[in-house]
């Protein structure tokens, strides 16, 4: 018995779109559920792909930041070592002043 019902349940299920002499009508409720289906899973596939996107982005961000911060602190070192440069280049001026000044006064002592 149960076979039978079996039988018939997979039959209904098989044909059923169909009636004597063709396809039924289906009616405008049931269109209007397929395209608002459809129209849902178009939806979801748009929201993946912005997903994917922002997600780029994001790891995108990230690596300039590190970026940005490296050379944040390549710069910083680079400060440092420039400013202890340019102040012995300083001290080397001064000197080298130092010395023309001392030149310049003896050459006017010993003329005078």
């Amino acid at each position: 018995m149960n076979s039978r019902r079996d039988y018939r349940s997979n039959r209904a299920a098989l044909f059923d779109g169909l009636v004597e002499g063709g396809i039924r009508d289906y009616s405008s409720h049931e269109i209007d559920e397929h395209e608002n289906d459809r129209a849902i899973d178009g939806l979801q596939d748009r929201v993946n792909i912005l997903k994917r996107l922002t997600g780029d982005i994001h790891e995108e961000v990230e690596m300039h930041n590190r970026v940005l911060d490296r050379m944040g602190h390549d710069m910083d070192a680079s400060r440092g070592v420039l400013s202890g440069t340019v102040d012995r280049f300083k001290m080397q001026l001064s000197l080298h002043q130092k010395k023309t000044i001392q030149q310049l006064s003896n050459c006017l002592v010993v003329r005078c």
